[in-house]
């Protein structure tokens, strides 16, 4: 327990620092900086792009080199990245620096999910869902408090580039605070030992790693239900800020908080679905969330009250909930103990496809269309994928146990 533990402190700090920098703090200074619909959701997107390059590699290395070193290139790269955010005048400088601050999930994420696959044995639903829900708190904290911060430090024409830095400080200083607790924390610690033997046979088995997770369709179609559902995930980070304020006339920190509940709701309701999930199954839950997450979804541009807005938010949440809590799992049944870094990979890269995809497509619809059929349209691409997955993926009782 104390090497969960710990990962689950470090996540914290680490999600944290990301969120200041992400929701609603980026959608809102990508507008500031003269952006329209289009460049706000390839703003958004860009840095999950880096994940979808890098997490699979990242989890195939760490199999190889070990969990330990791999963890710590991605906690500098948190550490480091939202300092660079105080150098940007333009809106490209925003891209370029967005691509790069997405290493630090890309590198991270598979990793850590594969140490807790590792350690858990049995209780894998349960565990990945403890860890992904502790870490997210971070994620919890962030928006609102980036949200707090612009909106009761700007003037009344908005946000200033001075608040904006403010809030980019304070995610370097936890970043910071990530890195310097991992490198105490983790000093000497190894779930999985660099594997023996010369470069060309650590590459040899770096790729067919990576060539026989890939090869197997039930951890594709299973990792796409997540990347689907964060499609719409993706989409809500760049457009539910810009919808709050300047659709329904909500301010900053209302925009905050209808992120931050959507979270609270994951996060109380990932641990139990996780051991549900090990007891009786990944698959009915599963279904259920994408279909949760398609309804609440497509139901946001037809509201204006907070308060009902706020609803829909902690629905898409629970629905948020029952997906994550087993798709991952599902995957580490599959694979069993073998692999597990690259299967975590494989499944981090699909999920940054969607996340990615997310806020640029929807960027492109409501260009196009309105709020209203943008999503909509990307409401029915979730439950046009339940089918698939349904006949697709078999499991045994229990989670495939």
């Amino acid at each position: 327990m104390n090497a969960f533990n710990t990962l689950c402190s470090v996540g914290f700090l680490a999600r944290l620092s990301y969120a200041l920098a992400r929701n609603p703090v980026l959608p809102l200074f990508a507008l500031y900086l003269g952006a329209g619909p289009e460049a706000i959701g390839f703003a958004v997107g860009i840095s999950t792009v880096t994940g979808i390059f890098f997490k699979l590699p990242s989890g195939a290395l760490s199999d190889i080199i070990g969990r330990r070193r791999t963890l710590l290139m991605g906690l500098v790269v948190f550490a480091i990245m939202p300092f660079t955010y105080l150098v940007i005048k333009d809106y490209s400088w925003l891209i370029v620096i967005r691509f790069l601050h997405g290493l630090a999930t890309a590198i991270y994420g598979p990793v850590a999910m594969a140490v807790v696959a590792d350690i858990a044995g049995v209780r894998k639903g349960e565990w990945l869902s403890w860890f992904s829900s502790v870490t997210i708190i971070g994620t919890l904290l962030g928006a609102p408090l980036g949200g707090f911060l612009l909106h009761h430090l700007s003037t009344a024409g908005g946000p200033a580039l001075g608040e904006f830095h403010l809030v980019f400080l304070v995610s370097g200083l936890a970043g910071v605070m990530a890195l310097l607790l991992g490198l105490a924390a983790l000093r000497g610690q190894e779930t999985a030992a660099p594997q023996p033997g010369a470069f060309r046979e650590r590459l040899g088995k770096f790729v067919s790693g990576i060539k026989e997770v890939m090869s197997d369709k039930r951890v594709v179609i299973t990792s796409n239900m997540e990347g689907l559902q964060n499609l719409t995930v993706g989409a809500l980070e760049a457009f539910l800020p810009v919808y709050a304020v300047k659709v329904a006339g909500l301010n900053e920190f209302q925009a905050g908080l209808l992120w931050g509940a959507q979270i609270v709701v994951t996060i109380l309701s990932k641990p139990v679905m996780g051991r549900i999930s090990d007891r009786w199954g990944r698959k009915p839950i599963i279904v259920l969330g994408m279909a949760l997450c398609a309804g609440a979804f497509a139901a946001i541009p037809l509201l204006r009250s907070f308060y009902l807005l706020l609803i829909t938010a902690l629905f898409f949440g629970l629905g948020e909930a029952f997906v994550t809590s087993s798709s991952a799992a599902l995957v580490a049944d599959i694979c069993q103990e073998k692999h597990f870094g690259a299967a975590m990979g494989a499944f981090g890269t699909i999920f940054d496809v969607g996340h990615a995809s997310g806020p640029i497509l929807a960027g492109l619809l409501i260009a196009r269309f309105d709020y209203f059929y943008s999503f909509l349209i990307m409401g029915a691409i979730l439950i046009a994928a339940i089918p698939v997955f349904v006949l697709g993926v078999k499991e045994g009782r229990g989670g495939g146990h």
